[in-house]
């Protein structure tokens, strides 16, 4: 699920942290690292809770509808397209969901009914719920297809969702498009089959990565020094004290890549700073962000100390 370029992002975060803290500690700042990360997870499964959750709700519904003592004839025979949903029962069927869920405590939405509600209404606005619930029949793709619309036009869009989140775990208002989008891409691929095995992934691509976390943060933090060396000189325009705080971070990620990760191409680490500086700093950061990366790339090439060596993952 995570990408190298959340990883960055995490470790980012984490050493903005600790530069900020007035009682630095790289061992308890490493293990809020891991800690943020497996977050995601968390996210993850709460989320894929969110949508068994509106299936439940939407049958409560019909079911107080058809016990009105004036019910339509519509509301007498509802349409069970939604509720009856073949790939939401197969997730709330899933044992290792369910285990989680209870391992972890992540009974928010119980607690918290009132998003689910939120959620619901905003389901029955759009036309693609109006479009499947007209139908007599739906096959196991028309299932599969509603539901990854529910994330894309629903779920992703909800504001009174982001705000949610984030009161309840900081993280996870930067984790939401990327959990949300690794949903999506997982759902469009669901089959009675395959569910089993990719319905929860894993947080990690292999143990590489999270060794990545860590060695990236330990190099930046435990390097610090040297690092403003190396940019020291490189802005004849700026001082270096002028220069933001998620910049200079940011800029000690790239240096610190260069030198002491060789499977890693600087072309990638150039461009995975570039982007995370687009979405986390000024307008403007990320052209000077390029000109200093890029002069270093010259000036170590030249008195050779890159040494990159195969192909590295971004």
């Amino acid at each position: 699920m995570l990408t190298r370029r959340h990883i960055r992002v995490k470790v980012l975060q984490s050493t903005y942290a600790f530069f900020q803290s007035e009682h630095q500690d790289l061992d308890k700042q490493e293990k809020f690292l891991l800690y943020s990360m497996d977050q995601m997870q968390d996210l993850y499964v709460l989320l894929l809770q969110l949508m068994v959750e509106v299936k439940d709700h939407a049958e409560n519904f019909l079911q107080k509808s058809q016990q009105k003592h004036l019910a339509t004839a519509e509301e007498k025979n509802p349409n069970r397209n939604f509720v009856d949903n073949t790939v939401i029962q197969l997730i709330e069927a899933n044992p290792e969901l369910a285990e989680i869920l209870k391992n972890k405590k992540l009974n928010y939405w119980q607690d918290d009914n009132e998003y689910i509600n939120i959620i619901f209404n905003a389901l029955k606005e759009k036309d693609f719920y109006q479009e499947y619930i007209s139908k007599k029949e739906v096959s196991f793709k028309e299932d599969r297809d509603f539901i990854v619309k529910f994330y894309k036009e629903v779920v992703a869009p909800d504001e009174k969702l982001y705000d949610y989140l984030e009161d309840k775990r900081l993280t996870w208002l930067d984790d939401f498009p990327l959990v949300n989008t690794a949903m999506v891409k997982m759902l469009s691929k669901i089959s009675e089959k395959n569910v089993a095995t990719i319905l929860v992934p894993s947080l990690y691509k292999n143990d590489d990565d999270r060794e990545f976390a860590l060695k990236l943060l330990r190099k930046v933090v435990l390097n610090n020094e040297k690092l403003d060396n190396e940019i020291d000189g490189k802005t004849p325009n700026w001082d270096k004290d002028r220069i933001a705080d998620i910049d200079m971070i940011i800029l000690k990620i790239g240096i610190s890549e260069f030198l002491y990760f060789p499977s890693i191409p600087e072309r990638a680490t150039i461009n995975e700073c570039l982007e995370i500086s687009k979405e986390y700093s000024t307008p403007k950061s990320s052209s000077f962000i390029n000109g200093i990366l890029d002069k270093l790339v010259k000036e170590y090439t030249k008195e050779g100390k890159l040494n990159k060596m195969g192909r590295g993952l971004q």
